[in-house]
């Protein structure tokens, strides 16, 4: 397992094989402190580079996302007091396609900078949400956004997750070249920056 608090303590990346666990367990850590209930728990299980399954869970929302394989990506309300949501709260995930339209974009709470801003003003964007951690993955995947351009750095645990979540309810989650996020690389520091979140297959304009 490799888990951004662990690795911060110890100041050093665990030895792991080829599968493996990506864990956040505080993701949006100034969201936490803020209190504005737009901080997750992030899980991702990995194999060969690249996710097998991902959970993101809004503990002050109680709101859950699972994706698993391809056309196979859920959300639940659940409480805090409930084990085992019961089968009818689970939603199927499908993102949005509103190319034609307006496009929303989600960006950063907290850091958004100069070279996302430019980004989006030369897209058709015309509305922007403001979210903290993986819960702009999820918001893409529930098709309440279409697109997340986040540029800087970011942390292979900050994504994987997400782009299960992402990826399974038929959205896509690339570098900003349009080459895919790999993940294990131990030989970056496990670091994924510069990419690009899109609900589901837009218009070139998009890119």
């Amino acid at each position: 397992m490799v888990a951004e608090e662990a690795v911060s303590a110890s100041g050093s990346f665990p030895e792991h094989g080829e599968r493996f666990a990506l864990v956040d367990p505080l993701d949006g850590t100034r969201e936490f402190v803020d209190r504005n209930g737009q901080f997750t728990v992030s899980i991702a299980i990995v194999e060969d580079g690249r996710f097998v399954q991902g959970v993101v869970y809004a503990p002050a929302t109680g709101r859950i996302f699972v994706g698993d394989g391809l056309g196979r990506a859920w959300q639940c309300a659940v409480s805090p007091k409930s084990e085992s949501p019961p089968k009818e709260n689970w939603r199927k995930l499908k993102g949005i396609d509103l190319a034609g339209e307006g496009m929303t974009a989600v960006a950063s709470r907290s850091h958004l900078n100069a070279a996302t801003e430019g980004y989006l003003k030369k897209r058709n964007v015309t509305k922007v949400l403001k979210a903290g951690s993986s819960l702009k993955f999820s918001l893409i995947a529930a098709g309440e956004a279409d697109i997340y351009p986040r540029f800087g750095r970011k942390m292979e645990w900050d994504t994987a997750a997400g782009q299960a979540v992402v990826e399974c309810a038929g959205g896509s989650v690339n570098y900003k070249d349009g080459s895919p996020l790999l993940f294990g690389k131990k030989d970056v520091g496990y670091e994924n920056p510069n990419l690009i979140v899109i609900g589901s297959v837009q218009s070139d304009a998009t890119r």
